[in-house]
């Protein structure tokens, strides 16, 4: 435990960052889990994007990862369309 006064407010932010990355992982994972289903809604597959755009402009994910996924969404429901 740090005795320093900075070094716990440092502590107290990192555990209150860590427990809201953990929370917004875990609801992108589960968008793009929905967005990635055979019978995905759109409104599923736009969510997903853009909970990847937000993830990826707040540092959450590395902006080359959401691309991926988005282009990887994009793709399988262009496929579903297409058939």
């Amino acid at each position: 435990m740090p005795n320093i006064k900075s070094a716990k407010k440092d502590l107290r932010k990192s555990r209150a960052a860590a427990v809201r990355n953990r929370a917004q992982r875990s609801a992108l994972r589960t968008a793009v889990k929905k967005a990635k289903a055979a019978a995905a809604a759109a409104d599923d597959r736009l969510n997903a994007v853009s909970l990847l755009d937000r993830a990826a402009r707040k540092g959450l994910i590395h902006k080359n990862a959401a691309a991926r996924q988005k282009s990887k969404i994009a793709k399988q429901a262009n496929k579903a369309a297409a058939a």
